[in-house]
């Protein structure tokens, strides 16, 4: 977290959780000449560029677009990399958990799978399956799917086509993702055939053997359809199109059994639009080699200028009182996740196909283009979802840690402020001192991630300077709950609430303090001139760090790696061997130097000084002995805070209440020895005759 906070502080823009993939991880995965780019501003979108740096196309991450499950549950996520035409480039497998390629067959035959789409427009109409016939030279493009996995492969294709689709609605065409319409069930009318064809809600379109003539006038199939000669006024195509997912229009186009068998079809496959055709001409739909529950292989939808992919339901097809008579019915359907909109216009292309030749002939197709809406008042739109703030989504995520943190400081800091002497007079004060700061090592600092850091304070004075937002700050509730807390401490205490009992990695110098003790290492102790001196190396570097903020902000993330926070926290020493030598050192230092980072070096701590400025109390009792003749608090004290006249530095004190623990014991603090030494002891009493001794 402070990690990525330090990186949008040298690059002064926000830095949010990418979702999905890692893009170190990502980058590796694109193959040269091309290489990973920005972010498209959609989760799961990067620019793709080419050799030259230019914008080349996009890489796509399906999980994020298309969340389609599998059977395990789980969405397949793979990487799509796209062209600027929409052609694809590569298709990689990032993660699977479909049971068929876990533990039977292996991943090896998805991956070889995934390698068919490459060179692949997605305008074109791809399926999973096996050409029959004929068909294999029909406009389809078959994917050869996996023996034993069809299904599994079958979500892939569809999760590939989502992603693939929301992309280029979006990027390339400019058309906004929104969420699809649904055939809304409140919505009920009485309606008949002739009512759906008077309303538009069926779609008519004819065309006749002169037409289809016409169309293949000047090839070499011209003459190819004897039939068409014969009946140049024939009708060739009859052409009748409706959407059956809004129930009104299912139930004016189909018999009650039909009807039930679609209703149930749709109790199982919710997110499916069912499409019904009729043709009453010639042309009927499919070819003779077409085989039911796949894709039709005449049938073709567009929607946008984008392929809707349509697959055939196998239902049984009765059709309702009025409807044509003696034609081809079928009920096609396509998944609505996939972008299809049955409230906007969208269009059916019908292919006529002619034959040359006797062997091996030649064909020849032709399209004919059928134009269908459906009115909306039949469907609902979910409302689009208001994206979540960034630190409104950070507040939410760390809900549990920001209760259980503010709970700790209520009962800390009133400890602090109102039980200050009863707290450190306690016999057992110093072993609770330590379980405390073992609780923010712990749940503040490595669990939490609440180490504050100077990268804060200078992310702060770059933003003041460059004119920049603040909302940063939001972004980590939990840091920010801690400095607010450092900010109370401020006023109440100068330094020592947050440096004393709050800092994680002060903590950890704290126990390497007492580690170094009870293992019997020698204990340097600096000399109170050097010790003033060696204080004023902790200004040097927070001026040095202000001056990187105004003349080379670019090097602001390495400069704070004065600070071993990150690595003794955030990262919990998992990173480059000298950052980990860095912060080891301090460690092993205060085996022997108590705490000698947060009294010499630390820029934070610097910072933390100058909020004591806002001190506006003396929180530490003194007696007019205190310094004269009294010298105990000073010689004990390990931070140098107390001066010889007994005043206390707050500017140094590190809240460890040591000295309240001497002040108040009448066995240590020498003015409470004397002054029991000269009291009079009690007078003895005498035994009175007749009264019994007490």
């Amino acid at each position: 977290m402070l990690g990525r906070l330090a990186l949008w502080l040298a690059l002064m823009v926000p830095v949010s959780a990418a979702a999905g993939i890692d893009a170190e991880v990502l980058s590796r995965l694109v193959p040269p000449p091309y290489s990973l780019g920005a972010p498209a501003g959609t989760d799961g979108v990067w620019t793709l560029l080419n050799s030259g740096g230019a914008e080349a196309g996009y890489v796509v991450e399906t999980e994020p677009l298309a969340p389609l499950p599998g059977f395990s549950g789980a969405p397949i996520d793979m990487l799509v990399m796209l062209d600027r035409d929409a052609r694809i480039l590569d298709v990689r497998l990032l993660k699977q958990n479909e049971p068929i390629f876990v533990s039977g067959l292996g991943e090896a035959p998805f991956r070889e799978f995934l390698t068919q789409y490459r060179g692949h427009s997605i305008h074109e109409q791809m399926v999973v399956g096996s050409p029959y016939g004929a068909a294999a030279d029909g406009a389809l493009v078959y994917l050869d799917g996996v023996t034993k996995a069809t299904a599994s492969v079958r979500i892939a294709h569809e999760t590939i086509l989502a992603a693939a689709l929301a992309v280029a609605r979006e990027k390339m065409q400019g058309v906004a993702a929104i969420p699809p319409a649904r055939p809304d069930p409140s919505v009920d009318e009485s309606l008949t055939w002739d009512d759906l064809v008077r309303q538009g809600l069926v779609s008519h379109f004819t065309v006749t053997n002169r037409e289809v003539d016409a169309a293949f006038a000047g090839t070499i199939w011209a003459h190819d359809d004897p039939v068409a000669q014969d009946d140049r006024d024939g009708v060739y195509l009859d052409l009748w199109v409706a959407d059956l997912g809004p129930p009104s229009i299912a139930r004016a186009a189909l018999a009650p059994g039909s009807l039930a068998e679609l209703q149930k079809f749709l109790s199982i496959s919710a997110d499916d639009e069912p499409i019904l055709v009729i043709d009453t001409g010639r042309h009927g739909l499919v070819s003779r080699d077409f085989v039911r529950n796949t894709a039709p292989d005449l049938l073709a939808a567009r929607q946008d200028d984008l392929p809707v992919a349509l697959r055939d339901a196998d239902l049984t097809i009765d059709l309702a009182s009025g409807a044509p008579e003696d034609g081809t019915a079928m009920i096609l359907r396509t998944d609505r996740r996939l972008g299809f909109d049955p409230t906007r216009a969208w269009t059916l292309d019908v292919t006529a196909m002619r034959e040359h030749g006797m062997f091996r002939p030649e064909i020849g197709r032709v399209t004919f283009s059928a134009p269908h809406v459906t009115d909306a008042r039949f469907f609902v739109r979910p409302e689009v979802p208001q994206p979540v703030s960034p630190w409104r989504a950070a507040l939410a995520g760390r809900r549990s840690d920001l209760v259980i943190a503010a709970g700790l400081l209520a009962l800390l800091l009133p400890m602090l402020l109102f039980g200050q002497s009863r707290l450190a007079g306690l016999a057992a004060f110093v072993p609770l001192r330590l379980g405390i700061l073992a609780v923010v090592l712990v749940f503040f600092g490595w669990w939490g991630q609440g180490q504050l850091s100077i990268v804060t304070v200078m992310g702060v004075l770059s933003a003041v300077q460059t004119g920049g937002s603040l909302a940063f700050l939001a972004y980590d509730p939990f840091s920010l709950l801690i400095w607010a807390a450092a900010a109370i401490g401020f006023v109440l205490w100068g330094r020592g609430l947050f440096c004393g009992w709050l800092c994680p990695f002060g903590a950890m110098q704290e126990f390497s303090h007492w580690i170094g003790r009870g293992i019997g290492i020698p204990q340097i102790t600096v000399t109170p001139h050097w010790d003033r001196r060696l204080k004023w190396i902790k200004y040097g570097i927070l001026g040095a760090l202000l001056a990187v903020v105004l003349l080379a902000p670019a090097a602001i993330d390495k400069a704070a790696e004065v600070e071993p926070f990150k690595t003794a926290i955030t990262v919990h020493f998992v990173r480059e061997w000298y950052y980990v030598a860095y912060a080891g050192l301090w460690l092993v230092l205060g085996l022997s130097v108590f705490k000698g980072f947060c009294r010499y070096v630390c820029p934070l701590g610097a910072v933390m000084v100058l909020g004591g400025l806002l001190r506006r109390r003396s929180w530490i009792p003194r007696r007019a002995a205190c310094g004269s003749p009294c010298q105990l608090c000073r010689v004990r004290c390990r931070y140098g805070a107390i001066e010889r006249s007994g005043r206390i530095d707050y500017a140094e004190c590190f809240q460890c209440l040591d000295c309240v623990t001497i002040h108040d014991d009448p066995a240590q603090c020498v003015p409470l020895v004397l002054a029991g030494r000269r009291r009079p002891a009690p007078a003895a009493k005498v035994p009175v005759e007749g009264v019994p001794a007490e």
